[in-house]
């Protein structure tokens, strides 16, 4: 199917905003598409405000202070492979491209359009651009998915760091370096907070269809089996398309706007975990139009942090640390290429980082 016009243009303020600057003739190239095309783009991205235009060259409005992009494209760069649509990965971005131009890295950005197998194409194109490493974040809707792109992800000849993905131990990618939020010690913040605040049934609403969402859902239930203090726990979608990986989460009537008081009345619940943040503000609202308060009736911690503080009832919230993430998966991947330049032995690393937990407003304790 061909990209439609609103999302190329997406997808070239995505680029551009992640690098810097950019040659058109680079962005046309990388987009496949014509010169005339993407100058057209470009004007109107201009003409709204989005984007700054210079002499062969397109600039975002926000670089990075203090540092200048590269536009020659004669250095060997680090190709980042990063999913559309992703605020999440948008911090995680801004962080290893911060972390490469410091070090006079040139970064080259592509987009992944929704879909499956969109990574491998692209990443099959990485030799022929002059790359020397690669960082990428595989969307991975299933467990499934994520077992398919094992073999071929393992035989990349390209130095290769996985970004914010955890590949299932003794597998084909467990020797890739990966650098990764903890995402068991995340869950663990959020229910300790809750339990502390006398909590002592609570309600997981996930999304099902990621990476961070299995890894949640899975330290939800080893954490909560576990505790003394908690009585009793459930787990559903959390929004319509988050489809469950194995069919073991139930999915809400989300035609019924009260579901989420459904949701919580089943285990009893007076607290909830909610991932992702979109999700989370939903379900606030959801439950406001069924007469539920939060914090006062049922307490909610959103999972991501990207937009939970904006809602009109600001989240408590488990925060990975995104832009740390990308830092540190940039520079493993300069460690790596170091020591293959020196012919040293490198061992693969796999690198987690800890969450923090934000209490705002969404959040109180339990009213007997």
């Amino acid at each position: 199917m061909r990209e439609s016009v609103r999302d190329r243009r997406r997808r070239i303020l995505v680029m551009v905003q992640a690098r810097g600057r950019i040659r058109v003739r680079d962005l046309a190239a990388e987009l496949q598409v014509s010169m005339v095309t993407v100058r057209r783009d470009i004007e109107e991205l201009v003409r709204r405000g989005d984007l700054r235009r210079g002499h062969g060259v397109v600039s975002s409005l926000d670089p990075v202070e203090g540092r200048s992009v590269p536009v020659t494209g004669n250095d060997r760069a680090i190709a980042l492979v990063m999913p559309e649509r992703h605020p999440y990965l948008n911090e995680v971005v801004h962080g290893a491209r911060t972390a490469l131009e410091a070090a006079g890295t040139r970064v080259v950005l592509h987009i992944t359009p929704y879909g499956m197998g969109a990574e491998r194409p692209i990443v099959e194109r990485v030799p022929g651009q002059d790359v020397r490493g690669l960082l990428i974040s595989p969307r991975w809707r299933s467990g499934a998915r994520e077992r398919e792109d094992y073999a071929w992800l393992s035989g990349l000849d390209v130095p290769t760091v996985l970004v914010e993905r955890r590949p299932d131990r003794g597998g084909a990618l467990h020797g890739v370096d990966s650098v990764c939020t903890d995402h068991w010690y995340g869950v663990h913040l959020a229910l300790e907070h809750l339990v502390a605040l006398g909590h002592r049934r609570i309600l997981l609403a996930v999304r099902a269809d990621s990476p961070t969402a299995r890894a949640v859902r899975a330290a939800f239930t080893e954490i909560a089996s576990a505790h003394p203090a908690i009585e009793a726990t459930g787990t559903v979608l959390s929004a319509p398309g988050a489809d469950p990986d194995g069919g073991t989460v139930e999915a809400p009537d989300f035609d019924d706007p009260t579901w989420p008081a459904k949701a919580l009345r089943g285990p009893g619940a007076t607290a909830a975990l909610v991932h992702g943040d979109v999700e989370a503000l939903m379900m606030v609202q959801q439950l406001a139009q069924a007469g539920v308060r939060v914090p006062q009736d049922c307490s909610v911690i959103a999972y991501d942090d990207v937009v939970a503080a904006m809602g009109s009832t600001p989240l408590t919230a488990v925060a990975p640390p995104k832009t740390e993430i990308g830092r540190v998966a940039a520079e493993l991947i300069g460690e790596r290429l170091d020591a293959r330049e020196r012919g040293a032995t490198w061992s693969p690393r796999r690198v987690e980082l800890l969450p923090r937990l934000v209490v705002r407003a969404s959040t109180g304790r339990v009213i007997v």
